[in-house]
């Protein structure tokens, strides 16, 4: 179990390098393949992709790694080790955006719709394994939007309180009134 969590430093920054090679890939081939109008469906499907992923990432962080007792027991770890390098491997999170909607939704819709939000999906992750890596890892501008979410990520770590679940945006906790 701690093999699958704590990951060597090649593992650790693996999606920083996979994430954007695949976005530009998909991003390159719905540009190659479409026209100049099919673009603007693509930029809005990869918007909602992206809001999608916000919602996801606070239902995630909420429900399954502070609930569900396997994954809340992984998720623990990082809560007792804040800046080790403890995640999701790549081969998992790729797999799972692959084989549950690029694949399914490019089988049923076709490729530009599978592939703006999948490439917004997987753009939000992205932003969120970028923004939680930095609130732990780096040192943030006063006022700046990395200061503030590491602020509010440092109260969810330390609050006796459940609150402050989303990593990337306040929102779903404003709306779910989780946020302290």
């Amino acid at each position: 179990m701690n093999t699958f969590v704590r990951l060597s430093k090649a593992g650790y920054y693996a999606d920083f390098v996979f994430y954007p090679i695949f976005l530009l890939m998909l991003a390159g081939v719905a540009i190659a393949r479409d026209t100049p109008a099919a673009w603007l469906l693509w930029v809005l499907l990869c918007v909602t992709g992206v809001a999608i992923w916000t919602l996801l990432e606070y239902g995630l962080h909420r429900v399954a790694f502070h609930h569900i007792v396997l994954i809340r027991k992984l998720h623990d770890l990082h809560h007792a080790m804040p800046s080790a390098k403890i995640g999701t491997p790549t081969w998992v999170t790729g797999a799972l955006i692959c084989g549950f909607l690029l694949l399914p939704l490019w089988r049923e819709a076709g490729f530009n719709l599978a592939s703006g939000l999948t490439c917004g999906l997987a753009a939000g992750y992205l932003w969120y394994v970028t923004v939680h890596h930095a609130t732990h890892n780096w040192r943030t501008r006063p006022n700046s939007y990395l200061h503030r979410a590491k602020r509010r990520h440092a109260t969810h770590h330390h609050s006796q309180q459940p609150c402050n679940f989303g990593v990337t945006t306040v929102f779903w906790d404003h709306i779910f009134r989780t946020v302290r």
